[in-house]
């Protein structure tokens, strides 16, 4: 469960029959060399946070801090439940946004059918805390990496596992690894297609036909679905951008088609799979028109749905919503998806009248797609709720430790001020803290989430 939240209901908590295993996190400790907690605090257990009664808008906590707010996580879970089970596919969110088992097991709570990892490194977190059914969207090399990933299937009947093959050597490497190591089931794989100049994946039909045929005659290998990653496709028009990413899809579900009228999938539900947190609309639609003679098991992968942020996949979601209006329907008290993670800074110096800078830099936010923006602020002993900041405030650099705000003269900001900013791209805020802080909407801390990266 979230620390500091007892079950309720699973729009608030996770299950308390969540297959996971988080108990063990109930005795991460906490003292002062982790970012965020007061100095001098004596070691503490996690679950012992919410007691401790801190608010961050009381000047409880050194700022910067990461919060993360129950109540718009809760509301963004319950968001992509509902646009799921409206459009027939599933979700195997991308773990590598998070690396928080408490997210995890939040999002298996709305109903993930799997959890994404990039690295054998992020599998074994998962492993830890007892996700049983995983996709690796990556390629499976290296003896270390292998003799794991084959160990954990021989050790555990109930775990699957889903890896990405896009070579003819790739297949060989790992026919080889299983009939080495014996392992009495086969390893299932799923076919990657991929775009020219970019990343991993066949680039041809030729080549993803061939690949296909070497998993289907090894042994040890099943081959379960096509899958690619649109993400980093892109050009300056938008709609270019989206036409490319529909060229992409189709391709991979023409690989799918050539695939089924050779017979080279292995018995079960035909995967395809795809979709970041920017076009998973398109990929559900697109494969789910894929018409395939067997079933077809359609599973997006988007990682930043659950705490979203406030520019680069905002924008993204209204770009969704222009797309698919049936996506701005939601479920009750979920319209939309909102941004649930916020840095918390103090003004530290205003040098000059259009100038202030703030105490958090590269070091504690995401900066590769976006800058943070201001969102609010409050005068630590006057405000119990934060007010808002215009766009006339903007984050324009950051260094190390400090941010550099330019603001109107006329702006109420003053040195010890709190701000808060949105953030771009969660994946690389959250790599940032090792620990991330869950409040309610008081900015009372409830609990804590730590992060495995």
């Amino acid at each position: 469960m979230l620390y500091g939240d007892r079950p309720r209901d699973p729009e608030t908590s996770i299950s308390m029959g969540d297959p996971m295993n988080l108990a063990p996190l109930d005795y991460f400790m906490l003292d002062d060399r982790t970012k965020g907690i007061p100095g001098g605090t004596a070691p503490f257990a996690l679950k012992e946070i919410a007691a401790k009664g801190w608010n961050v808008l009381g000047g409880d906590l050194p700022l910067p801090l990461a919060v993360i707010k129950q109540s718009v996580l809760a509301a963004n879970g319950r968001w992509m439940r509902d646009f799921l089970a409206r459009s027939g596919a599933v979700i195997a969110p991308h773990g590598k946004t998070t690396m928080s088992p408490h997210l995890f097991a939040r999002q298996f709570a709305d109903g993930a059918w799997a959890l994404t990892v990039a690295t054998v490194g992020q599998l074994q977190v998962a492993r830890r805390y007892g996700v049983s059914r995983l996709v690796l969207a990556n390629q499976l090399v290296g003896r270390q990496e292998i003799r794991y990933v084959l160990d954990e299937l021989a050790r555990d009947a109930d775990f699957e596992l889903h890896v990405l093959v896009d070579s003819v050597a790739g297949v060989e490497l790992l026919a080889d690894a299983v009939a080495a190591r014996g392992l009495a089931r086969p390893l299932d794989l799923l076919l990657e297609g991929g775009v020219a100049g970019r990343r991993t994946g066949c680039r041809s039909l030729a080549d993803a036909l061939a690949v296909a045929r070497a998993v289907a005659a090894a042994p040890g290998l099943a081959l379960r679905g096509v899958e690619g990653f649109e993400g980093l496709i892109h050009s300056r028009d938008e709609a270019d951008t989206e036409a490319r990413v529909v060229a992409f899809l189709d391709f991979l579900v023409e690989i799918a088609r050539a695939l089924a009228a050779e017979d080279l999938f292995a018995p079960g539900p035909v995967i395809l799979s795809a979709g970041g947190s920017a076009f998973y609309d398109l990929v559900i639609a697109r494969f789910g028109r894929a018409g395939l003679d067997r079933e077809v098991r359609v599973v997006t992968r988007s990682g930043c749905y659950i705490t979203h942020d406030s520019t680069q996949y905002r924008h993204a979601f209204e770009r969704i919503v222009a797309r698919t209006p049936e996506a701005a329907a939601g479920a009750p008290g979920a319209p939309k998806l909102d941004a649930a993670i916020e840095l918390w800074s103090y003004v530290q110096s205003r040098p000059e009248p259009t100038r202030a800078l703030a105490t958090f830099g590269r070091r504690d936010c995401s900066f590769d797609a976006g800058l943070p923006v201001p969102r609010g602020w409050a005068r630590p002993g006057v405000d119990a709720t934060p007010r808002p900041l215009g766009d006339d405030h903007g984050v324009v650099e950051v260094n190390d430790q400090h941010a550099f705000i330019d603001l109107p003269a006329r702006s109420p900001l003053a040195v010890g001020d709190m701000i808060a900013c949105g953030i771009s791209h969660p994946c690389t805020t959250f790599d940032k803290w090792r620990v991330l802080y869950l409040v309610d909407d008081d900015y009372d801390i409830v609990g804590a989430l730590p992060t495995f990266f």
